[in-house]
Protein backbone atom coordinates (compact mmCIF):
# COMPACT_ATOMS: atom_id res chain seq x y z
CA UNK A 1 0.00 0.00 0.00
CA UNK A 2 1.43 3.34 -1.04
CA UNK A 3 1.62 6.11 1.51
CA UNK A 4 1.21 6.23 5.26
CA UNK A 5 -1.75 6.64 7.63
CA UNK A 6 -1.42 9.68 9.90
CA UNK A 7 -3.32 9.62 13.18
CA UNK A 8 -4.26 12.88 14.84
CA UNK A 9 -3.77 15.06 11.76
CA UNK A 10 -6.64 17.33 12.82
CA UNK A 11 -4.93 18.00 16.16
CA UNK A 12 -1.72 19.25 14.58
CA UNK A 13 -0.92 22.94 14.67
CA UNK A 14 -1.50 24.84 11.42
CA UNK A 15 2.21 25.09 10.57
CA UNK A 16 2.72 21.39 11.37
CA UNK A 17 -0.05 20.41 8.93
CA UNK A 18 1.55 22.47 6.17
CA UNK A 19 4.98 21.04 6.90
CA UNK A 20 3.58 17.51 6.61
CA UNK A 21 1.80 18.27 3.32
CA UNK A 22 4.96 19.82 1.91
CA UNK A 23 6.83 16.59 2.65
CA UNK A 24 4.09 14.52 0.99
CA UNK A 25 4.50 16.27 -2.37
CA UNK A 26 6.58 14.42 -4.93
CA UNK A 27 9.54 16.08 -6.66
CA UNK A 28 9.78 18.88 -7.52
CA UNK A 29 6.98 19.18 -4.98
CA UNK A 30 5.97 22.28 -3.06
CA UNK A 31 7.91 23.75 -0.19
CA UNK A 32 6.46 24.80 3.12
CA UNK A 33 7.45 28.36 2.25
CA UNK A 34 5.47 28.16 -0.99
CA UNK A 35 2.42 26.88 0.86
CA UNK A 36 2.71 29.72 3.34
CA UNK A 37 2.69 32.21 0.44
CA UNK A 38 -0.83 31.05 -0.53
CA UNK A 39 -2.27 32.10 2.82
CA UNK A 40 -3.89 35.52 3.22
CA UNK A 41 -1.52 37.92 4.92
CA UNK A 42 -4.32 39.90 6.55
CA UNK A 43 -4.67 38.28 9.99
CA UNK A 44 -8.45 38.72 10.24
CA UNK A 45 -9.15 37.27 6.79
CA UNK A 46 -6.57 34.55 7.34
CA UNK A 47 -8.25 33.40 10.54
CA UNK A 48 -11.68 33.49 8.89
CA UNK A 49 -10.53 31.43 5.89
CA UNK A 50 -8.72 28.91 8.06
CA UNK A 51 -11.89 28.37 10.11
CA UNK A 52 -14.27 27.90 7.17
CA UNK A 53 -13.34 24.24 6.80
CA UNK A 54 -11.37 21.55 8.62
CA UNK A 55 -7.70 20.53 8.35
CA UNK A 56 -7.01 23.70 6.39
CA UNK A 57 -3.42 24.11 5.24
CA UNK A 58 -3.82 26.83 2.60
CA UNK A 59 -6.38 28.68 0.49
CA UNK A 60 -7.34 27.83 -3.09
CA UNK A 61 -7.72 30.64 -5.59
CA UNK A 62 -10.12 30.83 -8.55
CA UNK A 63 -10.63 33.64 -11.08
CA UNK A 64 -13.19 36.26 -10.07
CA UNK A 65 -14.65 37.84 -13.21
CA UNK A 66 -17.47 40.13 -14.24
CA UNK A 67 -20.06 39.41 -16.93
CA UNK A 68 -21.45 42.89 -17.71
CA UNK A 69 -24.70 44.16 -19.19
CA UNK A 70 -27.29 41.70 -17.93
CA UNK A 71 -30.71 43.31 -18.27
CA UNK A 72 -33.12 41.48 -15.93
CA UNK A 73 -36.66 42.82 -15.56
CA UNK A 74 -35.43 46.17 -16.85
CA UNK A 75 -32.56 46.45 -14.35
CA UNK A 76 -28.92 46.34 -15.45
CA UNK A 77 -26.52 44.06 -13.57
CA UNK A 78 -22.80 43.49 -13.96
CA UNK A 79 -22.55 40.00 -12.58
CA UNK A 80 -19.63 38.53 -10.58
CA UNK A 81 -18.71 35.00 -11.70
CA UNK A 82 -16.15 32.62 -10.19
CA UNK A 83 -15.04 29.86 -12.54
CA UNK A 84 -11.85 28.31 -13.89
CA UNK A 85 -13.39 27.11 -17.16
CA UNK A 86 -12.31 29.04 -20.23
CA UNK A 87 -15.01 30.94 -22.13
CA UNK A 88 -17.79 30.68 -19.53
CA UNK A 89 -17.68 34.36 -18.54
CA UNK A 90 -17.04 35.55 -22.10
CA UNK A 91 -19.90 33.48 -23.51
CA UNK A 92 -22.37 34.59 -20.83
CA UNK A 93 -21.38 38.23 -21.32
CA UNK A 94 -21.69 37.99 -25.10
CA UNK A 95 -25.19 36.51 -24.92
CA UNK A 96 -26.21 39.02 -22.25
CA UNK A 97 -25.15 41.91 -24.47
CA UNK A 98 -27.06 40.44 -27.42
CA UNK A 99 -30.30 40.09 -25.45
CA UNK A 100 -29.87 43.45 -23.72
CA UNK A 101 -30.70 45.09 -27.07
CA UNK A 102 -33.77 42.87 -27.43
CA UNK A 103 -35.52 43.48 -24.12
CA UNK A 104 -33.26 41.49 -21.85
CA UNK A 105 -34.32 38.67 -19.53
CA UNK A 106 -37.87 38.64 -18.20
CA UNK A 107 -38.77 36.84 -14.98
CA UNK A 108 -42.08 35.08 -15.48
CA UNK A 109 -42.54 33.29 -12.18
CA UNK A 110 -40.83 32.84 -8.78
CA UNK A 111 -41.76 30.53 -5.92
CA UNK A 112 -39.85 30.44 -2.63
CA UNK A 113 -41.03 27.45 -0.60
CA UNK A 114 -38.35 25.14 0.83
CA UNK A 115 -38.85 21.67 2.28
CA UNK A 116 -37.67 19.57 5.18
CA UNK A 117 -38.67 16.17 6.52
CA UNK A 118 -38.73 14.19 9.74
CA UNK A 119 -38.67 10.47 8.92
CA UNK A 120 -39.98 8.02 11.50
CA UNK A 121 -41.29 4.46 11.76
CA UNK A 122 -44.65 3.77 13.39
CA UNK A 123 -45.37 0.36 14.93
CA UNK A 124 -48.70 1.13 16.59
CA UNK A 125 -52.21 1.23 15.18
CA UNK A 126 -53.21 3.68 12.48
CA UNK A 127 -56.05 4.98 14.65
CA UNK A 128 -53.72 5.80 17.53
CA UNK A 129 -51.36 7.73 15.25
CA UNK A 130 -54.01 9.78 13.47
CA UNK A 131 -55.95 10.47 16.65
CA UNK A 132 -52.76 11.71 18.31
CA UNK A 133 -51.71 13.75 15.27
CA UNK A 134 -54.70 16.08 15.45
CA UNK A 135 -53.58 17.48 18.81
CA UNK A 136 -49.85 16.86 18.38
CA UNK A 137 -49.61 19.09 15.31
CA UNK A 138 -50.78 22.08 17.34
CA UNK A 139 -48.30 21.43 20.14
CA UNK A 140 -45.43 20.90 17.70
CA UNK A 141 -46.04 24.25 16.02
CA UNK A 142 -46.27 25.91 19.42
CA UNK A 143 -43.02 24.22 20.47
CA UNK A 144 -41.25 25.83 17.49
CA UNK A 145 -42.20 29.42 18.25
CA UNK A 146 -38.96 30.14 20.09
CA UNK A 147 -37.01 28.98 17.01
CA UNK A 148 -39.13 30.67 14.37
CA UNK A 149 -39.94 34.01 16.03
CA UNK A 150 -37.08 35.97 14.40
CA UNK A 151 -37.80 34.46 10.98
CA UNK A 152 -41.53 35.26 11.36
CA UNK A 153 -40.65 38.89 12.14
CA UNK A 154 -38.75 39.02 8.83
CA UNK A 155 -41.80 37.70 6.96
CA UNK A 156 -40.95 34.00 6.86
CA UNK A 157 -41.33 30.89 8.99
CA UNK A 158 -43.23 27.62 8.68
CA UNK A 159 -45.88 27.60 5.97
CA UNK A 160 -47.25 24.08 6.34
CA UNK A 161 -46.80 20.98 8.50
CA UNK A 162 -48.39 17.69 7.47
CA UNK A 163 -48.12 13.96 8.09
CA UNK A 164 -47.34 11.62 5.18
CA UNK A 165 -47.83 7.85 5.07
CA UNK A 166 -44.81 6.43 3.21
CA UNK A 167 -45.41 2.74 3.95
CA UNK A 168 -45.85 2.08 0.23
CA UNK A 169 -42.14 2.93 -0.08
CA UNK A 170 -40.70 1.40 3.10
CA UNK A 171 -42.30 -0.72 5.83
CA UNK A 172 -43.64 1.28 8.79
CA UNK A 173 -42.30 4.54 7.37
CA UNK A 174 -44.00 7.89 7.90
CA UNK A 175 -42.67 11.42 7.66
CA UNK A 176 -43.50 14.96 8.59
CA UNK A 177 -43.42 17.25 5.56
CA UNK A 178 -42.57 20.81 6.53
CA UNK A 179 -42.68 23.79 4.18
CA UNK A 180 -40.62 26.89 4.99
CA UNK A 181 -40.13 30.43 3.77
CA UNK A 182 -36.68 31.65 4.81
CA UNK A 183 -36.97 35.09 3.15
CA UNK A 184 -33.46 36.34 2.25
CA UNK A 185 -31.45 33.56 3.89
CA UNK A 186 -30.69 30.20 2.33
CA UNK A 187 -31.99 28.88 5.66
CA UNK A 188 -30.31 25.48 5.93
CA UNK A 189 -29.40 25.85 9.60
CA UNK A 190 -32.79 27.33 10.45
CA UNK A 191 -34.64 24.51 8.68
CA UNK A 192 -32.57 21.74 10.24
CA UNK A 193 -32.91 23.25 13.71
CA UNK A 194 -36.70 23.33 13.30
CA UNK A 195 -36.76 19.74 12.05
CA UNK A 196 -34.71 18.39 14.93
CA UNK A 197 -36.95 20.19 17.39
CA UNK A 198 -39.99 18.65 15.66
CA UNK A 199 -38.40 15.20 15.86
CA UNK A 200 -37.86 15.56 19.60
CA UNK A 201 -41.43 16.77 20.08
CA UNK A 202 -42.76 13.91 17.98
CA UNK A 203 -40.81 11.37 20.04
CA UNK A 204 -42.05 12.83 23.31
CA UNK A 205 -45.63 13.25 22.10
CA UNK A 206 -46.07 9.72 20.73
CA UNK A 207 -43.89 7.61 23.03
CA UNK A 208 -44.49 9.16 26.45
CA UNK A 209 -41.10 8.15 27.79
CA UNK A 210 -40.98 4.60 26.39
CA UNK A 211 -37.54 3.20 25.58
CA UNK A 212 -36.58 2.58 21.96
CA UNK A 213 -37.43 -1.13 21.96
CA UNK A 214 -40.97 -0.52 23.24
CA UNK A 215 -41.61 2.73 21.37
CA UNK A 216 -44.37 2.91 18.77
CA UNK A 217 -42.59 5.89 17.13
CA UNK A 218 -38.93 5.48 16.21
CA UNK A 219 -37.26 8.58 14.78
CA UNK A 220 -35.04 7.82 11.79
CA UNK A 221 -33.70 11.23 10.78
CA UNK A 222 -34.50 14.92 10.31
CA UNK A 223 -33.11 16.81 7.31
CA UNK A 224 -33.89 19.52 4.77
CA UNK A 225 -34.30 18.57 1.13
CA UNK A 226 -32.24 20.08 -1.66
CA UNK A 227 -35.01 19.10 -4.07
CA UNK A 228 -36.80 22.47 -3.94
CA UNK A 229 -39.44 21.97 -6.62
CA UNK A 230 -41.46 24.85 -5.16
CA UNK A 231 -38.53 27.25 -4.90
CA UNK A 232 -38.05 27.94 -8.59
CA UNK A 233 -37.53 30.82 -10.98
CA UNK A 234 -38.57 30.98 -14.63
CA UNK A 235 -36.81 33.45 -16.93
CA UNK A 236 -37.13 33.93 -20.65
CA UNK A 237 -35.78 35.85 -23.62
CA UNK A 238 -37.39 36.36 -27.00
CA UNK A 239 -37.64 38.56 -30.06
CA UNK A 240 -38.96 38.61 -33.62
CA UNK A 241 -36.91 36.20 -35.70
CA UNK A 242 -35.75 39.01 -38.00
CA UNK A 243 -33.96 40.56 -34.99
CA UNK A 244 -31.62 37.58 -34.74
CA UNK A 245 -29.57 38.98 -37.59
CA UNK A 246 -25.93 39.39 -36.61
CA UNK A 247 -25.35 36.05 -34.89
CA UNK A 248 -26.55 33.63 -37.54
CA UNK A 249 -23.12 32.97 -39.15
CA UNK A 250 -24.16 32.88 -42.78
CA UNK A 251 -27.65 31.47 -42.22
CA UNK A 252 -30.81 33.48 -42.57
CA UNK A 253 -32.42 34.45 -39.24
CA UNK A 254 -35.23 31.93 -39.89
CA UNK A 255 -32.79 29.10 -40.63
CA UNK A 256 -30.85 29.93 -37.49
CA UNK A 257 -34.00 30.09 -35.34
CA UNK A 258 -35.26 26.76 -36.66
CA UNK A 259 -31.89 25.13 -35.99
CA UNK A 260 -31.83 26.55 -32.45
CA UNK A 261 -35.37 25.28 -31.81
CA UNK A 262 -34.38 21.83 -33.06
CA UNK A 263 -31.31 21.81 -30.81
CA UNK A 264 -33.52 22.50 -27.79
CA UNK A 265 -35.95 19.76 -28.85
CA UNK A 266 -33.08 17.28 -29.05
CA UNK A 267 -31.96 18.28 -25.53
CA UNK A 268 -35.52 17.81 -24.27
CA UNK A 269 -35.82 14.29 -25.65
CA UNK A 270 -32.27 12.87 -25.57
CA UNK A 271 -30.69 12.24 -22.17
CA UNK A 272 -27.18 12.29 -23.63
CA UNK A 273 -27.68 15.77 -25.00
CA UNK A 274 -29.79 16.92 -22.04
CA UNK A 275 -26.97 16.19 -19.60
CA UNK A 276 -24.45 18.36 -21.47
CA UNK A 277 -27.13 20.96 -22.24
CA UNK A 278 -27.84 21.32 -18.51
CA UNK A 279 -24.14 21.35 -17.70
CA UNK A 280 -23.91 24.45 -19.89
CA UNK A 281 -26.68 26.06 -17.87
CA UNK A 282 -24.93 25.21 -14.61
CA UNK A 283 -21.67 26.70 -15.91
CA UNK A 284 -23.29 30.08 -15.47
CA UNK A 285 -25.43 29.24 -12.44
CA UNK A 286 -22.59 27.76 -10.37
CA UNK A 287 -20.23 30.63 -11.17
CA UNK A 288 -22.62 33.21 -9.69
CA UNK A 289 -23.57 30.98 -6.76
CA UNK A 290 -19.91 30.54 -5.82
CA UNK A 291 -19.22 34.27 -6.22
CA UNK A 292 -22.07 35.13 -3.85
CA UNK A 293 -21.14 32.55 -1.21
CA UNK A 294 -24.10 30.23 -1.81
CA UNK A 295 -24.20 26.43 -1.98
CA UNK A 296 -23.45 25.29 -5.55
CA UNK A 297 -23.62 21.59 -4.58
CA UNK A 298 -27.22 22.06 -3.43
CA UNK A 299 -28.04 23.91 -6.64
CA UNK A 300 -26.53 21.15 -8.78
CA UNK A 301 -28.33 18.36 -6.92
CA UNK A 302 -31.66 20.18 -7.00
CA UNK A 303 -31.39 21.16 -10.66
CA UNK A 304 -30.62 17.65 -11.87
CA UNK A 305 -33.38 16.09 -9.75
CA UNK A 306 -35.78 18.70 -11.17
CA UNK A 307 -34.64 17.82 -14.70
CA UNK A 308 -35.70 14.22 -14.05
CA UNK A 309 -39.02 14.97 -12.33
CA UNK A 310 -41.08 13.48 -15.20
CA UNK A 311 -39.27 10.15 -14.94
CA UNK A 312 -36.93 11.01 -17.82
CA UNK A 313 -33.95 13.33 -17.51
CA UNK A 314 -34.67 16.35 -19.73
CA UNK A 315 -33.29 19.79 -20.57
CA UNK A 316 -34.03 22.52 -18.03
CA UNK A 317 -34.57 25.07 -20.81
CA UNK A 318 -36.83 25.04 -23.86
CA UNK A 319 -37.39 26.96 -27.07
CA UNK A 320 -40.35 27.56 -29.36
CA UNK A 321 -41.12 29.53 -32.50
CA UNK A 322 -44.62 31.02 -32.71
CA UNK A 323 -45.76 33.52 -35.34
CA UNK A 324 -42.25 34.50 -36.47
CA UNK A 325 -41.16 35.05 -32.87
CA UNK A 326 -38.58 32.98 -30.99
CA UNK A 327 -38.92 32.40 -27.27
CA UNK A 328 -36.38 30.61 -25.03
CA UNK A 329 -37.01 29.98 -21.35
CA UNK A 330 -35.47 28.31 -18.32
CA UNK A 331 -37.19 27.03 -15.19
CA UNK A 332 -34.76 26.05 -12.46
CA UNK A 333 -34.96 25.41 -8.69
CA UNK A 334 -32.69 27.72 -6.70
CA UNK A 335 -32.44 27.97 -2.92
CA UNK A 336 -30.11 30.91 -2.34
CA UNK A 337 -29.62 33.60 0.26
CA UNK A 338 -28.23 37.11 0.52
CA UNK A 339 -27.83 37.25 4.30
CA UNK A 340 -26.23 34.91 6.81
CA UNK A 341 -23.66 32.18 6.41
CA UNK A 342 -20.70 32.63 4.07
CA UNK A 343 -22.43 35.52 2.27
CA UNK A 344 -21.69 37.62 5.37
CA UNK A 345 -18.29 36.12 6.22
CA UNK A 346 -16.45 35.88 2.91
CA UNK A 347 -15.17 39.33 1.83
CA UNK A 348 -15.52 38.61 -1.90
CA UNK A 349 -18.98 37.09 -1.47
CA UNK A 350 -20.02 40.23 0.35
CA UNK A 351 -18.43 42.36 -2.37
CA UNK A 352 -20.25 40.37 -5.05
CA UNK A 353 -23.58 41.20 -3.49
CA UNK A 354 -22.58 44.86 -3.28
CA UNK A 355 -21.69 44.83 -6.99
CA UNK A 356 -25.17 43.46 -7.67
CA UNK A 357 -26.76 46.24 -5.62
CA UNK A 358 -27.41 44.10 -2.51
CA UNK A 359 -30.31 42.15 -4.04
CA UNK A 360 -33.00 40.27 -2.17
CA UNK A 361 -32.99 36.48 -2.41
CA UNK A 362 -35.65 36.53 -5.14
CA UNK A 363 -33.71 39.15 -7.11
CA UNK A 364 -30.57 37.00 -6.82
CA UNK A 365 -32.54 33.97 -8.03
CA UNK A 366 -33.57 35.99 -11.07
CA UNK A 367 -30.01 37.11 -11.81
CA UNK A 368 -28.58 33.61 -11.41
CA UNK A 369 -31.21 32.05 -13.67
CA UNK A 370 -30.60 34.75 -16.29
CA UNK A 371 -26.88 33.96 -16.29
CA UNK A 372 -27.72 30.26 -16.63
CA UNK A 373 -29.96 30.92 -19.63
CA UNK A 374 -27.37 33.24 -21.14
CA UNK A 375 -24.66 30.56 -20.86
CA UNK A 376 -27.07 28.04 -22.33
CA UNK A 377 -27.99 30.20 -25.32
CA UNK A 378 -24.36 31.03 -26.03
CA UNK A 379 -23.48 27.33 -26.11
CA UNK A 380 -26.39 26.39 -28.38
CA UNK A 381 -25.64 29.33 -30.68
CA UNK A 382 -22.05 28.08 -31.08
CA UNK A 383 -23.12 24.48 -31.56
CA UNK A 384 -25.48 25.24 -34.44
CA UNK A 385 -23.09 27.68 -36.16
CA UNK A 386 -19.29 27.67 -35.81
CA UNK A 387 -19.03 24.78 -33.33
CA UNK A 388 -18.14 24.86 -29.66
CA UNK A 389 -14.39 24.51 -29.99
CA UNK A 390 -13.48 27.61 -31.98
CA UNK A 391 -14.28 30.14 -29.27
CA UNK A 392 -13.37 27.82 -26.43
CA UNK A 393 -9.93 26.96 -27.76
CA UNK A 394 -9.04 30.60 -28.36
CA UNK A 395 -9.33 31.19 -24.65
CA UNK A 396 -7.80 27.82 -23.84
CA UNK A 397 -4.75 28.93 -25.81
CA UNK A 398 -3.83 31.22 -22.91
CA UNK A 399 -3.92 28.26 -20.51
CA UNK A 400 -1.61 26.32 -22.84
CA UNK A 401 0.81 29.27 -22.92
CA UNK A 402 0.87 29.31 -19.13
CA UNK A 403 1.39 25.56 -18.91
CA UNK A 404 4.33 25.78 -21.34
CA UNK A 405 5.78 28.92 -19.70
CA UNK A 406 5.79 30.63 -23.08
CA UNK A 407 7.61 33.95 -23.39
CA UNK A 408 5.75 37.11 -24.45
CA UNK A 409 7.31 36.83 -27.91
CA UNK A 410 6.27 33.18 -28.26
CA UNK A 411 2.72 34.05 -27.16
CA UNK A 412 2.46 36.79 -29.78
CA UNK A 413 3.77 34.58 -32.58
CA UNK A 414 1.60 31.61 -31.56
CA UNK A 415 -1.53 33.74 -31.26
CA UNK A 416 -1.02 35.07 -34.78
CA UNK A 417 -0.25 31.60 -36.16
CA UNK A 418 -3.21 29.82 -34.55
CA UNK A 419 -5.75 32.52 -35.41
CA UNK A 420 -6.65 30.45 -38.45
CA UNK A 421 -5.54 27.02 -37.22
CA UNK A 422 -6.99 24.30 -35.02
CA UNK A 423 -5.67 24.61 -31.49
CA UNK A 424 -4.35 21.58 -29.62
CA UNK A 425 -1.84 21.25 -26.81
CA UNK A 426 0.57 19.19 -28.92
CA UNK A 427 0.43 21.61 -31.86
CA UNK A 428 1.02 24.63 -29.64
CA UNK A 429 3.87 22.86 -27.83
CA UNK A 430 5.57 22.03 -31.11
CA UNK A 431 5.23 25.66 -32.25
CA UNK A 432 6.63 27.00 -28.95
CA UNK A 433 9.53 24.53 -29.05
CA UNK A 434 10.42 25.71 -32.58
CA UNK A 435 10.26 29.39 -31.68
Amino acid sequence: MKGKIYKGFSRLAENEKRKLVAHLCEEPGITELEMNSFIFKDSIRREMFMDLSENTVSSFHLPFGIAPNFVVNGNIYHVPMVTEESSVVAAAASAARFWADRGGFAVKEITTTKLGHVYFQWFGSDKDLYDAWTHLKISLLSRLKFVTSSMVQRGGGIIKLELSDDRHKTDHLFRLIVEFDTVNSMGANFINTCLEELAQGLDEGLNHGKNHEDADCRIVMSILSNYVENCTVTVEVGCPIRNLLGITSGMSPLQFAQKVELAYQIAWNDVYRATTHNKGIMNGVDAVIIATGNDWRAAEAGAHAFAARSGQYRALSQCEIINDHIRIWLCIPLAVGTVGGITNLHPLARKSLEILGNPTATELMSIIASVGLSSNFAAVQSLVTIGIQKGHMKLHLVNIFNALAATPRQRQLATEFFSGQKVSFSAVKQFIDEH
